[in-house]
């Protein structure tokens, strides 16, 4: 399964969706690294790529919903600390392992792209809906 950037990603926010192409984008490297001829130590870098992005894009998000007195901002930070825990152990899956097994991928199939569809289609939304609401006298 490889993610994709479709219009049901779109936030209508041009900062956080570049982030998001960026992110997407990451996600697929660290499955090609997967298939890698050495794949450990590529899916290691690949997702340690993935992780920094990750704390560099929630910070953003978090900042932009701080700045717009976003009232769901707590339960979504929660979630942005669901996520990192998850390429946590991620990361320590790779390291007891000889390689990315097939295991592995499923978990970033399942825990990685789905959550990402899922977060951003609600949680990312959400955000940018409330953040053009504010900009526009509370009209959609």
């Amino acid at each position: 399964m490889r993610a994709e950037f479709s219009e049901n990603l779109i936030t209508g926010n041009e900062l956080i969706d570049s982030q998001h192409k960026e992110l997407i984008d990451r996600i697929n490297k660290l499955l090609d690294s997967c298939e890698d001829s050495d794949a450990k130590l590529a899916a290691v870098k690949t997702l340690d790529y993935l992780s920094d992005y990750t704390v560099f894009h929630f910070g953003a998000e978090e900042e932009l919903q701080k700045s717009i007195e976003y009232p769901g901002y707590e339960k979504h930070k929660k979630q942005h600390e669901d996520f990192k825990k998850t390429i946590s152990e991620l990361d320590e899956m790779l390291q007891e392992e000889e390689g990315p097994s097939p295991a592995f991928v499923e978990k970033v199939e399942e825990n990685v792209i789905k959550w990402f569809y899922t977060h951003i289609e609600g949680f990312d939304r959400s955000v940018a809906e409330y953040k053009f609401m504010r900009e526009n006298n509370g009209r959609l």
